[in-house]
């Protein structure tokens, strides 16, 4: 039988997959799990059987509000990890069998990765950190990215002053942990009984939770700081925690004005699915305690629905995982 460079058949055949889907925008009712088909993986494409899928609240935002970009019925997800099951041509970075995490675009026709085989770019697709559990890898790769994104649009050099909203969070986790590495200073604020939790991420500073963040920050330092990531959802509220001319990072977009000169620039992590060398860098900042992986809970991928409802209900500290 004919063999491509790893000894994978080069005929290889579509396979059957259970999948969330979601049937359009709304509510829970909308979710329902569905077989689906899914291809041989295309030259720079493997496909991986999914063993854990990380829901994240992007999750709910496709179908409630929704999001135009979406293809229904829709298969959610950006996070996957498990085992390279077959290999296109042109692959050479992976192998079948390999233990690897993928970031997914769920807006693509094929949808995300919640699904028990989907097929993915090579470049979105690397091992998974040693001594690290497939279920926690698949907490990694979106939100890593999302991070290593913000801090890119940031610019800041060591000994500036990085703010985060939402600070006791996962993606919060992620950046503050990165920043503290490259030397920026971190202000951010968390409920009084997770003060030690967010300086054990990395942040030099932290305020207590409150309706003033901005005030707070101020208190800290005086003349603003230079950029914020706003992973609570402050909008404007946020703006006063920063310097003039100072960068703003919303994770949700924006289509509003800013003041003071700030400079508003979206964390939008689907241009960054790519960056091989990105998730290189966060398996490696996982191997040396940088970055400390949490896995909420686990759900059966029959009960996406009740992942979703403990994710919204807030107060997590790590993410809900799918094991499939």
């Amino acid at each position: 039988m004919p063999t491509n460079d790893h000894g994978t058949p080069s005929d290889i055949q579509p396979v059957e997959a259970k999948a969330v889907s979601y049937s359009g925008i709304g509510g829970p009712e909308v979710i329902s799990i569905a077989t689906r088909t899914v291809r041989p993986p295309a030259a720079g494409e493997v496909r991986l059987r999914v063993q854990a899928a990380a829901v994240n609240p992007t999750d709910v935002a496709w179908r409630d509000p929704g999001r135009p970009d979406g293809h229904w019925p829709l298969t959610p997800g950006m996070d996957a990890a498990g085992v390279v099951e077959a290999v296109g041509p042109g692959v050479s970075r992976l192998a079948v069998g390999d233990q690897v995490m993928a970031a997914v675009m769920p807006a693509r026709p094929e949808g995300g990765a919640q699904a028990t085989y989907i097929v993915v770019p090579e470049v979105s697709v690397v091992p998974i950190p040693a001594a690290t559990t497939i279920t926690e890898a698949a907490t990694l790769p979106m939100n890593g990215l999302t991070a290593l994104y913000a801090l890119e649009n940031a610019g800041l050099s060591k000994g500036q002053v990085l703010a985060v909203s939402g600070g006791a969070g996962l993606l919060a986790h992620y950046a503050i942990a990165i920043a503290n590495r490259r030397g920026i200073t971190v202000v951010a604020d968390a409920k009084p009984e997770e003060h030690d939790l967010v300086r054990g991420y990395g942040a030099t500073v932290v305020v207590t939770r409150s309706d003033d963040f901005a005030g707070a920050v101020r208190e800290q330092f005086p003349d603003g700081a230079d950029a914020l990531l706003d992973t609570a959802l402050l909008g404007e509220r946020g703006f006063g925690a920063l310097r003039d001319g100072g960068v703003y990072l919303p994770v949700r977009g924006w289509a509003k004005e800013s003041e003071r000169g700030i400079q508003v620039k979206p964390v939008w992590v689907s241009k960054v699915l790519d960056r091989t060398d990105w998730l290189e860098q966060l398996r490696g900042w996982v191997e040396d305690g940088t970055i400390k992986l949490r896995v909420a809970a686990e759900f059966p991928l029959s009960e996406v629905a009740a992942a979703q409802q403990v994710l919204s209900a807030g107060g997590l500290r790590g993410r809900p995982v799918l094991t499939l």
